[in-house]
């Protein structure tokens, strides 16, 4: 008993901060499912199916599944160009609005078995899934809750019919990264031969909190996307981009006071830039296609993004703290075309090289504070660390401080990263960075928002052996778990 005394003691006497409280979580929180999509960064979804043989976006529900025959499809082609390009996993457009199911379903006969391919004996979400296993990228699926096919669509009977397809997708295909819903919701279709207009109450036919907690119980570990989440939301645009200043905490709204938000029934507009200290945890998506369209049209050849034009939206949509979602449209061989494949290898290789190397490693750090002086737990050393969640924090009191790297010689760079420590919420509402240039600091960029990531890319290469990081703006104390510097690719 006197040992441990003792050893008390000496703790206390020569490291007081040793027993300082770790900070506090601030705010809304990701779940395990919303950390695993935040590190992924960038997925893919692709369309494929009767559209891509009529050359339409939007198939009306009467297409005969015999006109899909993709003789070359190649699933590992396609995935395994989404992880060349730096993509973490792909969602499985399962069925669009056209109704026509690319797996075997019991639901309906409009599917894959009624088509030529694979002699009706196909399954090309089991053929995704084998491809995902192998090339070690996650999976997601995306089933159309609206069905101009079916004949029951604006039935109860169709939203059972509904979820009784997600039952054989999650419990038949996982395990899933992401559930992905979206808000087309009735219009005209081919509905079973009816040829009419339908409508439908958006804010409550899917009964949406119900689909929600059966895919709960059937994919626990993956992530809900929807207009309105619940766990990660639409940014609002099909344009690639997050706000300036985005948020990882939403609070939808529905278009009509009194009515409940929903998928396709909600002010979208406000997704872009989130609700700050909003109750719930919704980070934004960012999606937009390889090619104008989601799905393949041999006039849009000439017309893939380049790997610049990429590169681009990837530090508009990811380095705002969002993640990137790209469409890929396999042509009718059931193949991406080479210049989709060679556009995505090159913007994955710049990726790969601009982020080998961070600049700051090895620097020496001085901090205008140290949570309770113990930079052993909570130092800025953290920050250079292969740990995203490792960080540097300050006392509670302090939100302004300041952080100074000695480079240990002249470096260049032209990309700055921020990231805090997520697991305990969003922060920071601005900073600041210095370069010191000709004996002076100047300023090189700055920005509000940080969240799980905050790329500044800046207009030229800055010259420097030491940089200094400013926080202008946080609502509770700074718990940062990253800094870096980088040169980016050319």
């Amino acid at each position: 008993m006197k040992k441990l005394l003792l050893f008390c003691l000496l703790i206390f006497l020569f490291e007081p901060a040793f027993a300082q409280v770790p900070p506090k979580p601030y705010g809304a929180i990701p779940s395990q499912a919303q950390l695993n999509w935040h590190e992924m960064e960038m997925y893919c979804i692709i369309h494929f199916g009767a559209d891509t043989y009529t050359n339409k976006e939007w198939g009306f529900g009467d297409e005969d599944p015999a006109i899909v025959n993709p003789t070359q499809f190649d699933a590992m082609q396609i995935v395994g160009a989404a992880k060349a390009g730096g993509f973490k996993g792909v969602v499985i457009v399962a069925k669009h609005h056209d109704g026509l199911c690319l797996w075997p379903t019991k639901t309906t006969e409009h599917n894959i078995s009624k088509s030529r391919w694979r002699d009706g004996k196909g399954d090309m979400v089991r053929e995704y899934r084998a491809a995902c296993d192998r090339l070690g990228m996650q999976m997601g699926i995306y089933c159309s809750p609206w069905d101009r096919n079916s004949a029951l669509y604006g039935s109860p009977e169709y939203v059972a019919m509904y979820r009784a397809q997600l039952k054989e997708l999650y419990t038949g295909y996982g395990p899933l990264f992401i559930s992905w819903h979206d808000g087309a919701n009735g219009g005209d279709g081919y509905y079973g031969g009816k040829r009419e207009l339908r409508k439908i109450d958006r804010s409550t036919y899917y009964g949406w909190d119900t689909t929600w907690a059966l895919v709960r119980e059937w994919q626990p570990n993956a992530a809900i996307f929807g207009d309105v989440g619940p766990d990660v939301r639409w940014v609002g645009n099909e344009d690639g981009r997050a706000g300036e200043t985005c948020w990882a905490t939403y609070v939808p709204e529905a278009p009509e006071a009194g009515k409940k938000p929903a998928n396709g029934y909600s002010k979208y507009e406000m997704a872009t830039e989130g609700t700050k200290n909003g109750a719930t945890w919704m980070p934004a998506e960012c999606d937009v296609s390889l090619r104008p369209g989601w799905f393949y049209h041999a006039a849009q050849d000439g017309q893939v993004k380049t790997p610049a034009q990429l590169l681009d939206l990837y530090y508009k949509s990811v380095g705002r703290g969002a993640d990137l979602d790209l469409g890929l449209s396999p042509d009718q061989r059931g193949l991406l075309t080479e210049h989709d494949v060679a556009s995505l290898k090159a913007f994955g290789d710049i990726l790969r090289q601009t982020f080998a190397v961070n600049l700051l490693k090895g620097a020496k750090f001085t901090a205008s504070n140290i949570r309770g002086g113990n930079a052993r737990r909570y130092g800025p050393a953290f920050l250079t660390d292969d740990d995203r969640y490792s960080y540097w924090a300050t006392d509670d009191t302090v939100k302004y401080p300041q952080l100074v790297a000695d480079l240990g010689g002249v470096k260049t760079f032209n990309v700055i990263r921020l990231r805090e420590n997520i697991k305990l919420g969003q922060r920071i509402t601005g900073f600041a960075v210095d370069a010191f240039v000709d004996g002076v600091w100047k300023e090189i960029g700055s920005a509000t928002s940080v969240g799980a990531n905050r790329l500044i890319r800046l207009p030229a290469d800055v010259r420097t052996n030491k940089v200094r990081l400013r926080i202008t703006g946080s609502d509770a104390c700074v718990v940062l778990g990253d800094w870096g510097l980088f040169e980016e690719g050319k």
